[in-house]
C-alpha cells in the first residue's frame, strides 16, 4: 500500500526543482553565497516537512520549516532587489513560497488538533 505524500512536500520538492536551475545560473559572486543558502534553507525545508510527514510530534518540524521559509522570503526578495532576479521571475517565485507558507500553516493547523 503506498502512502500519499502530504502536499507541502510536493510542493516544496516542484520549488526546489524550478529555483535550482535559476541559482545555477546567478552572477558567479551571488551564486555561491545567496545561492546557496538559498537552496540549503530550501532543503532543510523539504527535510522538516519530511520528518513531519513521518512523526507524530509533527509542530516542531512543522515550525522549523516554517522558520526556514521565513529566511527564504528574505534571501529571495534580496536576489530581486540586488537585480539578481527578473521582477517576473521574483514574483513567481515568491507566490510559490507564499502557497508553501500556506499550505505549512494548514498543516501545522490541523495536526495541533
Amino acid at each position: 500500500m503506498k502512502t500519499k505524500t502530504p502536499q507541502a512536500v510536493d510542493s516544496c520538492h516542484a520549488l526546489l526543482l524550478w529555483i535550482i536551475p535559476l541559482l545555477d545560473n546567478f552572477p558567479r559572486n551571488r551564486r555561491f553565497s545567496i545561492g546557496t543558502r538559498i537552496e540549503d534553507h530550501l532543503l532543510d525545508v523539504l527535510e522538516a516537512l519530511l520528518n513531519a510527514s513521518w512523526s507524530k510530534q509533527k509542530q516542531q518540524y512543522l515550525f522549523e520549516a516554517n522558520s526556514k521559509l521565513e529566511v527564504l522570503r528574505h534571501l529571495w526578495r534580496l536576489c530581486y532587489e540586488l537585480q539578481v532576479i527578473s521582477t517576473k521571475r521574483y514574483e513567481h517565485g515568491f507566490r510559490l513560497i507564499l502557497d508553501l507558507g500556506k499550505q505549512i500553516g494548514g498543516w501545522s493547523r490541523y495536526s495541533s488538533k
